[in-house]
């Protein structure tokens, strides 16, 4: 999980904090020191901590926090303000062009996930209404076109490829030719990372970029590689010039270094965080709401918009019509689950609740478990879906052989099958499972913008 180890400890920090009515110059610098030995164990540069701490210090000293009726909870607010800074400060979006088609150049070193984050990104634009044209451009790796291809197939966004070819700016150019006669509006060109910077790489880039004057720049590193993450960008920005930077695996980086330092390092912002193998696991990245993240203090709006991605307002609408019925049964159990499936992993989910992040700790829930629950439904037949009740002794034993569980585990799932039943009920009263939908979804997130711990 991103951010793991330094936030466990920093939420302890924290906590130490809450409701302190009296602190002293000396708790004070006791808490920085903390806090300083827990940035610089998750990999964060020391220059950049450095100053972290002193900004941090000057201002709880001299704004007289200290002698305040609430000291903890204003040294806790100086300390995510200032950790919001330290990420990025405020969001940074993609430059798209008000002439399409909008060029983007992804540049990076070899295996920091280039070409599959060419994919994500032009799956996220196209939710956003745009209509991408992939473009392979690394003619060196191999296979790497045919990754492309495959990812681009897909998604089902186009690739323009030419094996016969090495020169990227030819190639390029006759992309930009077929984007014009395709209507696509955003060019993403996935060019060739080598295994270290080198001389070579970085004049190939400079001629693409001369000859194609791309509109955005994005560089992509594997922030699991930490400080050497943070000197990738310091030089490609130096050598080529970058607008923008996509940390990806960054669910399996539990320091966050690089997260936390690649911005004042570089002065270039995180734009985008790549947070698993899956062409959705990519989001844009805001520096407040991971501030609250690594904090424990939640992230409701990321909630609120993977909500509005998963559910659908039509399933929604024949959910509603099964519990105006009280029919709700498996087939509706099963769909709700695969929509929160589609939201993320059910850890990281909580995990974004306010207050019940720092409460779970080290608390892993297991998502194998939703597996095993939708292997049970699958494993019976339609009647018994539809009508629970003839689940007799003899059709859990065939369930759970069919499923690969127990029936001990079969009859724990019918239990809170039971439960959910009776809930589902009570939504009935209410508004209705529709509206209760439309409402998330029109849910003003400007509301939460000054929302602070």
């Amino acid at each position: 999980m991103a951010f793991e180890g330094l936030s466990s400890k920093l939420q302890g920090i924290t906590r130490k904090l809450r409701g302190k009515t009296r602190i002293t110059e000396s708790d004070l610098k006791e808490m920085l020191r903390e806090v300083k030995l827990a940035l610089l164990e998750a990999d964060v540069n020391y220059k950049t901590v450095k100053e972290f701490i002193a900004t941090i210090q000057e201002k709880a000293l001299g704004q007289d926090v200290l002698k305040s009726l609430t000291p903890g909870q204003q040294v806790i607010k100086i300390v995510r303000d200032e950790l919001v800074e330290l990420l990025g400060g405020t969001d940074s979006k993609i430059n798209i062009s008000p002439n399409p088609p909008t060029i983007i150049m992804m540049v990076g070193l070899q295996g920091s996930g280039k070409t599959t984050t060419a994919g994500k990104l032009a799956n996220i634009l196209r939710k956003d209404g745009k209509k991408p044209l992939l473009v392979a451009c690394d003619v060196y790796r191999p296979a790497a076109i045919k990754q492309l291809q495959v990812i681009g197939a897909q998604l089902n966004i186009p690739v323009y490829a030419d094996e016969s070819s090495k020169d990227v700016v030819n190639i390029s150019r006759k992309a930009i030719e077929q984007a014009y006669s395709k209507l696509n509006d955003v060019i993403i060109i996935d060019t060739a990372g080598r295994l270290q910077i080198d001389e070579p790489l970085m004049n190939e880039l400079k001629n693409l970029k001369s000859a194609v004057k791309p509109h955005e720049i994005l560089l992509v590193v594997d922030s699991m590689t930490g400080q050497e993450a943070v000197n990738v960008a310091e030089s490609f920005n130096e050598a080529v010039g970058i607008d923008g930077i996509v940390l990806t695996k960054l669910d399996g980086d539990t320091r966050g270094g690089a997260a936390l330092s690649v911005k004042k390092v570089t002065g270039r912002p995180i734009k985008y965080i790549a947070t698993g193998e899956k062409m959705n696991d990519i989001e844009q990245f805001h520096p407040d709401r991971m501030a609250s993240r690594i904090l424990g203090m939640g992230d409701v709006l990321s909630i609120i918009e993977k909500a509005e991605e998963a559910i659908n307002e039509e399933e929604a609408a024949k959910l509603e019509e099964q519990l105006r019925k009280n029919k709700f049964d498996l087939d509706d159990y099963l769909l709700q689950l695969r929509q929160i499936k589609k939201m993320g992993s059910f850890s990281s989910i909580l995990k974004m609740i306010p207050g019940l992040g720092s409460k779970l700790g080290d608390v892993q829930i297991d998502d194998k478990e939703f597996l095993k629950i939708e292997s049970m439904i699958c494993s019976m037949t339609k009647q018994e879906r539809r009508n629970p009740k003839l689940i007799n002794g003899q059709r859990r034993l065939r369930i759970a052989k069919g499923s690969g569980t127990s029936v001990e585990q079969i009859n724990k799932f019918m239990k809170s099958f039971e439960m959910t039943q009776k809930m589902m009920k009570q939504v009935k009263s209410e508004k209705g499972m529709k509206s209760m939908m439309k409402n998330l979804k029109g849910i003003d997130k400007s509301a939460f913008d000054d929302l602070k711990f």
